[in-house]
């Protein structure tokens, strides 16, 4: 098992690594906004693998192909790390960054390369999608 917190401690998380879909960076506008950065690197799991305690907030909107995404955070500190979107059911990303270990990480796919910012190009190591990947 492994864990991870907000930057506050108040939200904090644990799950399964054994039970990882695929780690991701999105380079989409939505996340360059959440992040403050030009990326954000998540890692989608079943919802039922991770347990999460304390209580967060989740912000909806409406991703760029359409899709309805809700982004949760802690609303003591701010820090982003939930994303569930209504057209997964069951399945959750995790923003890498609070993670406390994160050696077991692989990171395979690299989606919205053409929203990229030229000063922090998409991953060419990892197969790469101009916007999402295809369902």
């Amino acid at each position: 098992m492994q864990k991870g917190h907000c930057l506050c401690g108040s939200v904090q998380y644990e799950f399964d690594e054994t039970q990882v879909g695929f780690g991701l960076h999105c380079h989409c506008k939505d996340c360059q906004r959440v992040t403050g950065s030009g990326k954000a690197t998540v890692i989608m799991f079943p919802q039922d693998a991770v347990t999460i305690s304390g209580e967060y907030k989740t912000y909806g909107s409406i991703g760029f192909e359409g899709s309805h995404v809700n982004r949760g955070f802690c609303p003591n500190c701010g820090s982003q790390m939930f994303t569930f979107v209504d057209e997964i059911p069951g399945q959750m990303f995790i923003k890498a960054g609070g993670m406390e270990d994160t050696s077991w990480l692989s990171v395979g796919m690299t989606c919205w390369t053409s929203t990229a910012r030229h000063w922090l190009p998409a991953d060419s190591d990892t197969v790469c999608f101009e916007m999402n990947p295809p369902a």
